[in-house]
């Protein structure tokens, strides 16, 4: 199963882990797992690449697993930029698992409780 931990503090979300395989199918040939992979790879595109924030990335393949973590002290336009982003994936990733309730989860990590 996919695990996708998003976390957040002081009332925004400040980055997200992903970790582990859907399960859904072979290597290849699994849409869960693309879908994902897809949704990852656009958001880190978006935010360091387009808006060259600079969000510190770590990947680890052999366990299948990165993370995102937002730099601190954004201006009020790559803030809203970013919530936007992260909360569309969160979103997006959300009704994938409501499809694919065995191979997706989606978490939400509030550091304010």
């Amino acid at each position: 199963m996919t695990t996708v931990t998003f976390h957040s503090a002081d009332s925004r979300i400040d980055g997200f882990l992903v970790e582990g395989h859907s399960g859904y199918a072979e290597a290849g040939a699994d849409i869960v797992c693309a879908a994902v992979s897809a949704a990852v790879g656009l958001t880190e595109c978006t935010i360091n690449e387009v808006l060259g924030l600079g969000a510190p990335v770590k990947a680890r393949e052999a366990d299948a697993r990165i993370s995102l973590k937002l730099p601190a002290g954004l201006s009020e336009e790559n803030e809203y930029a970013c919530q936007n982003l992260l909360t569309g994936m969160m979103v997006y990733l959300q009704a994938m698992g409501e499809e694919y309730p065995d191979n997706l989860i989606v978490l939400m990590d509030d550091d304010e409780a």
